[in-house]
């Protein structure tokens, strides 16, 4: 009976030991096959958050283009080209005197492939006047500049790249240095675990790794840089798994794409690809053999090797590499001892392209994020073209800049900020956007999300509304610029008043507009309805709710430069609503167009108020408040309107010529007076702008239903033409005042009739 009881308990205890030893084993096999089930879901060729692309407009050349060296100059160097004497790779230039001779890489375009090009080309007077290029095109587009990127929450950047692109020598360095006998373990490797293992005895702790290239590769896309043992073993089991369900160059691939290798402000550069053109400004394919080592070296620690930060300790660490690949059998001695001889050859670093143009990326990341997740933008690889041109953002920054340091030269003690937004009157494209002093800071858009009183800006939306009034208001109707006071409904009296500080009596309505008269507006506006105002704000694309409060016909309303940037595209558009739009095209990583944006049009206007507005607008910049135009901008016709408010605390200007409105403001953060009005401030870098880029001027072409008639300066009765105190301006056909002035006498009247009879 004894002998049975402990037969009995010896069986219990075996199978208890079995349990505990099979849980261990169930546990584990569980754990392994969830592990490999993530490996083989997850690690595909989708593997990767590839952030989205976005590119500026493409520079157009052909002959006749408009363009000087200097510019393309600029371009070329945004785009990264490398001048050198004689151009025979992609990427190339050569710049001399009017002669240009270039290497494009070529492009694939929404539209097709721009295929890269042996170009030359001359350019003289602004122009190119010959352009020959191996293909016989007669329209090509280089490249377009990269603005920026838009990232994942970990601000990772690669630029992936198939084996095939890479190297062979950099693959070889790369396996010697790393992972000698990456070809022949499955996953870990039994010898460096041994030498590892020895070595953390030693130290009574884990002092060093015994990774191989396929658990460094784990390690970053799964796993964390925790140094524990349970880490260890889980990176090792999924190395092994990796190598059970891929290949080794898929491996390799992989791992050339995963790995950091360094930082660009918050963007981090992972992957071989991105890496070259960051260090280099080169692809990768083309990278020569002492800068691939440079690149391996830089696997070990990117910020301790950095080659600008520690030139002496990358070029050491780059020629042991070299010694590495040299002594493992990996890479031909002579070809190495040249690399060696190779100087770093580091140019100047990078500008971060994070930081490149923010205020414009902020644009297009706002529009954008109207019909795209943040997840499909920071993800999925797309290609965001744009209108942007890099060549009138460069003129607006540094007009901006150099005003602001030229006031603060002449002692203005107030921190000047300004904000810049570029348009095309004809698309709605935004070209151009200034955020703020600091061109490069990546925070507040004043561009956009700064809301200022407009000030005087808001007055054509005014006139416009009286001149809608056909029947009643023309530009010669006269309205009373005497001392004006609107009793309110609270029991207060408002009473506005001129700039300075003067009565100017009975004015006509357009010198009232272009002189920026207080009390005439303010009466005009209170007398053709604040509602109706109102309603024209919103019809010119102001999408806030403005109050119908009597102080609004004088700017007492808080505006971003976008918001009025928006009302002046649909007057320098001769009434045609067009929302402002920064992105032309989105295409995916396979070259489908996802989204176009297409010109919208809306007409709001009649067109021949627009043009009775339009030609009070010139007036501003020849008799009125901006006739500094009239030598900032010599014989080039343009129509605008300045704006200053209360204690000099804000100075705008917007206006347009034929192929470019713009809006600026100039004003400090903290609501102080700077001391400067519209025409002081604002309007000197809007002529700045200008005068670099716009190159054609208002085209006067009267709507059919304009007629042109003679009036009197001072009273607008009708008048002849040779009368001395009569001016053209322009009436609505069937609301022309008759002659009542009429100045011809003798001879004169005499020619006339005769030149009547020839007609």
């Amino acid at each position: 009976m004894s002998k049975k009881i402990n037969s009995d308990k010896t069986k219990n205890r075996k199978r208890l030991w079995w349990t505990l030893l099979l849980i261990p084993v169930l546990v584990g096999i569980a754990v392994m096959i969830y592990l490999d089930v993530i490996i083989r879901t997850t690690y595909d060729e989708n593997k990767w958050a590839v952030p989205s692309t976005v590119y500026a407009r493409p520079l157009e050349l052909y002959e006749g283009a408009a363009l000087t060296v200097k510019d393309l100059q600029t371009e070329l160097s945004l785009l990264g080209y490398k001048f050198v004497g004689n151009p025979t790779k992609p990427g190339q230039a050569n710049i001399l005197g009017e002669q240009v001779h270039l290497y494009t890489p070529g492009f694939q375009f929404s539209d097709g492939l721009e295929p890269p090009r042996n170009i030359s080309l001359t350019v003289k007077n602004g122009a190119v006047v010959k352009l020959d290029s191996d293909d016989h095109a007669a329209l090509l587009r280089l490249e377009p500049v990269v603005i920026g990127g838009i990232y994942p929450a970990h601000n990772e950047d690669r630029l992936l790249v198939q084996l095939s692109e890479v190297p062979k020598s950099l693959q070889a360095m790369l396996v010697a240095v790393e992972d000698d006998s990456f070809y022949d373990h499955h996953g870990i490797s039994v010898r460096g675990i041994a030498r590892a293992l020895v070595a953390n005895i030693k130290q009574g702790g884990i002092s060093q790794g015994a990774s191989t290239l396929t658990q460094q590769l784990v390690k970053n896309y799964y796993l964390t840089s925790e140094r524990t043992l349970s880490r260890k073993a889980q990176e090792a089991l999924m190395a092994i798994l990796l190598e059970l369900h891929f290949s080794k160059d898929a491996i390799l691939q992989g791992y050339i794409n995963e790995i950091y290798l360094g930082q660009d402000g918050p963007r981090a550069i992972h992957g071989f690809g991105l890496a070259s053109q960051y260090y280099f400004k080169t692809p990768l394919a083309e990278l020569a053999l002492d800068k691939q080592a440079l690149l391996v070296a830089l696997v070990r620690g990117a910020s301790y090797y950095n080659p600008w930060r520690n030139p002496e300790r990358a070029l050491k660490r780059r020629d042991l590499v070299l010694d590495i690949a040299v002594r493992e059998g990996r890479l031909d001695a002579e070809l190495a001892a040249a690399a060696k001889a190779q100087p770093l050859g580091m140019g100047e670093q990078t500008a971060s392209s994070t930081k490149r143009f923010p205020a414009y990326l902020d644009l297009v990341r706002r529009q954008l994020q109207r019909d795209y997740k943040v997840e499909d933008l920071s993800e999925n690889g797309l290609f965001i073209f744009t209108h942007f041109d890099p060549l009138v953002q460069s003129s607006a920054e540094l007009s901006l800049t150099k005003s602001i340091a030229r006031h603060k030269r002449d002692g203005l003690s107030a921190k000047l900020e300004g904000a810049i937004v570029i348009t095309r009157p004809n698309t709605g494209a935004v070209i151009a956007i200034v955020g703020g002093a600091n061109t490069r800071f990546a925070g507040f858009n004043r561009a956009i999300d700064a809301r200022r009183q407009v000030g005087s800006l808001i007055k054509p939306a005014v006139y416009l509304t009286a001149l809608e009034q056909q029947e009643q208001y023309n530009l010669a109707t006269v309205i009373s610029d005497d001392e004006y006071n609107l009793p309110l409904p609270n029991g207060d009296v408002w009473s506005p008043k001129n700039y300075d500080k003067k009565n100017h009596g009975d004015v006509l309505l357009y010198s009232a507009l272009a002189k920026s008269y207080n009390q005439s507006t303010a009466r005009l506006g209170n007398e053709i309805g604040l509602a109706n105002i109102v309603d024209t704000l919103k019809r010119l694309g102001v999408e806030q709710k403005v109050p119908e409060l009597p102080a609004i016909t004088l700017g007492a309303v808080d505006m971003s430069p976008l918001s009025v940037a928006q009302m002046y595209q649909t007057l320098s558009a001769d009434g045609f609503y067009t929302p402002l739009l920064a992105i032309s095209t989105v295409v995916d990583p396979k070259g489908e167009v996802l989204k176009s944006y297409p010109l919208a049009v809306d007409k709001r206007f009649d067109a021949g108020s627009v043009y009775m507005l339009r030609h009070a607008m010139q007036a501003v910049t020849h008799e009125g408040s901006g006739r500094a135009l009239e030598w900032l901008l010599p014989d080039f016709e343009v129509a605008g309107k300045t704006g200053t408010t209360n204690n000099l605390r804000d100075s705008w200007f917007a206006g347009f010529s034929g192929d470019m409105m713009a809006v600026v403001w100039m004003g400090s953060d903290d609501n102080a007076s700077i001391g400067l009005t519209g025409s002081s401030g604002a309007l000197r870098v809007w002529a700045d702008i200008f005068r670099q880029r716009s190159t054609l001027p208002i085209q006067n072409l009267p709507p059919q239903n304009i007629t042109v008639g003679w009036v009197d300066k001072e009273t607008g009765q009708g008048s002849q033409g040779s009368c001395f105190n009569s001016i053209p301006l322009p009436f609505i056909s069937g609301y022309e005042p008759e002659v009542e002035l009429r100045c011809n006498q003798g001879v004169k009247r005499v020619i006339e009739w005769f030149r009547d009879l020839v007609e």
